[in-house]
């Protein structure tokens, strides 16, 4: 009886956790299961958290067609302004939901400027520690900005940090680099993936299937990337911010997308993706939804997966607003984004 009773409490506690969390689906995160395909099985969480390029915006929509299309579970977290409950991404202290990088197999973030509590970002150092792979996006090289709780153990991650192994945080030592400069004209200039003729990494399976990329947003400014990193695609401003827009010969080019293996301390080794691209604009590009899918699947060890034919078109609606400080869509919950 008493192996019954401690059953029954198990079965009764495991439904109760399994139903609060399903319960907050839409409410603090949004989850969608996966259907058949080559990800079944595997969970990819992605991590909006930039208050310019509309990551809130994205990150549902790539989560969708990895989802629908190819069988992963996704689960994609939001900044939540506690005291409303709405996705505010200007609100730089809450991200809930970072436990789920426990069961993670990869990580794809676009976050600018957090400082989270300690007890968050233990769930992102965890994930690190374990050498699993990680996709950062746009201003993910400048991700954490410490202001107010310097004393934290985390205030090394500051993207312009001093503490020795972590100098210029965590952007500098996960991705390979930090904030520097818009090489390009913010809000006026664009950026062309620079591929055929020029691209020496054709052959790369991250590469397969990506002809030409056009984005609004600028090109960043690289200063210098690790030795140990792997550039695949340099891009080239563009006098104008259409995709037909002239490229400016006269500004020199800069990495935009790129591989670098990374390993922090007490942890074992893994391996990031890095793009400067990814506003939620920019992912109008097909190619540029094609080469974010390439990599998760390079990252996860399926390159065999990848086929230049790669169904990468939005599942539903996919209609993004401009990319600018403040002018995210006010009042807007979790569940809104799905």
């Amino acid at each position: 009886m008493h192996y019954l009773r401690k059953s029954l409490l198990f079965s009764f506690l495991l439904t109760f956790f399994t139903l609060l969390a399903c319960a907050q689906n839409g409410q603090t995160f949004l989850q969608f299961e996966g259907r058949e395909g080559p990800g079944k099985s595997k969970h990819i969480v992605l991590v909006a958290g930039d208050d310019e390029y509309r990551s809130e915006e994205s990150m549902p929509m790539l989560a969708k067609i990895l989802s629908t299309r190819y069988g992963f579970k996704t689960t994609v977290l939001f900044p939540i302004e506690p005291g409303t409950g709405d996705v505010v991404p200007n609100y730089q202290n809450n991200i809930p939901g970072l436990e789920h990088l426990e069961s993670a197999d990869l990580m794809i973030m676009l976050v600018r400027f957090r400082e989270l509590p300690d007890e968050q970002s233990l769930y992102i150092e965890n994930f690190l520690k374990a050498g699993k792979p990680i996709i950062g996006l746009r201003t993910s090289t400048h991700a954490f900005a410490y202001q107010k709780n310097k004393e934290s153990k985390f205030a090394k991650w500051t993207w312009n940090g001093k503490e020795a192994g972590w100098e210029k945080g965590f952007g500098k030592r996960i991705f390979g680099e930090t904030w520097v400069n818009h090489h390009g004209i913010h809000a006026k200039e664009g950026s062309r993936s620079l591929i055929d003729g020029v691209q020496q990494m054709n052959d790369h399976p991250v590469l397969r299937g990506v002809k030409d990329i056009w984005v609004p947003e600028d090109v960043y400014g690289i200063q210098s990337l690790p030795k140990e990193a792997e550039v695949l695609i340099y891009g080239q401003s563009t006098a104008g911010m259409d995709d037909q827009a002239p490229l400016m010969w006269e500004k020199s080019v800069m990495p935009i997308a790129w591989t670098k293996p990374y390993q922090i301390e007490g942890g074992k080794p893994g391996m990031a993706f890095a793009s400067t691209m990814g506003s939620s604009l920019g992912f109008q590009s097909a190619d540029l939804r094609r080469l974010v899918l390439n990599a998760s699947f390079w990252l996860l060890g399926m390159s065999e997966t990848i086929t230049p034919d790669l169904n990468v078109e939005y599942v539903g609606e996919y209609k993004p607003t401009n990319f600018g400080f403040d002018t995210f869509r006010k009042g807007m919950r979790v569940a809104d984004f799905k």
